[in-house]
């Protein structure tokens, strides 16, 4: 569904990714994570057309995405919930919801998946007339994520989840994203914590430095030592003798 080759990225002089790629599969759960300035929310915002890569190439459904602006590519199936959630927090519940909603030209179409939306989402229910910013981080999260799907996207990228949460609400809106996989919505899910991914991944990408330090299946990670040693930079064993 999405192919990234070669990625690279800067802000001026620093260069931000360095040469990254990325496959996500359609139907498929793609973690990238990887410590704070790794590059992460760079590599999603290049994806959303937010940031221009400064060389390589993304394609989404076999098409050349490159130099797309972030409204087409929305259009287009490929939404971000960026880091920090961004919900307009005097608006209610139910505002916040429908500007989503606004651009949609069926009606009765879109009124079926807020109701979908609600479903999924039954505390957004009880607090549809609230106003959203005084709805607790985990609820934000889930407005935003429920925003998103009215948006119908093929693809949802999502980056950081699990930020300012306690245990508890990050399982609850991990459930939730588990949810929406087995509905059969391809996620790309950035995390800085390494703590859920094994549980719920089917592909892992640990970035480091702008750089992809590992690339593998979920169920090839074992006791997560190659991961640990990807995300903190350790050298292997083989490596260490090779030096």
């Amino acid at each position: 569904m999405l192919e990234i080759k070669n990625l690279h990225a800067a802000y001026g002089r620093l260069a931000a990714l360095k040469g990254v790629d990325i496959h996500v599969p359609a139907g498929s759960i793609v973690f990238v994570v990887g410590p704070n300035g790794a590059g992460k929310s760079t590599l999603l915002k290049s994806i959303a057309g937010v940031v221009k890569p400064a060389e390589g190439s993304i394609d989404f459904e076999g098409v050349r995405i490159n130099g797309r602006p972030p409204e087409r590519l929305c259009r287009d199936g490929l939404v971000l919930v960026p880091e920090g959630r961004h919900i307009f927090g005097t608006l209610t519940v139910e505002e916040n919801l429908k500007l989503a909603m606004s651009a949609r030209k069926n009606k009765a179409e879109a009124a079926t998946d807020l109701a979908q939306a609600l479903d999924a989402f039954p505390i957004l229910r009880e607090r549809y007339q609230g106003a959203a910013g005084y709805l607790s981080g985990g609820e934000q999260q889930q407005l935003a994520i429920a925003r998103a799907m009215l948006l119908r996207p093929r693809l949802l990228m999502i980056d950081e989840p699990s930020l300012g949460l306690a245990p508890l609400v990050i399982d609850q809106v991990y459930d939730k994203l588990r949810m929406l996989n087995a509905s059969g919505m391809t996620l790309l899910v950035v995390e800085q914590s390494t703590a859920r991914v094994m549980d719920l991944a089917t592909h892992v990408y640990v970035l480091r430095n702008g750089k992809v330090a590992l690339d593998c299946e979920a169920r090839q990670i074992g006791d997560g030592r190659a991961l640990e040693n990807a995300y903190f930079g350790y050298e292997t064993t083989a490596e260490a003798e090779a030096a």
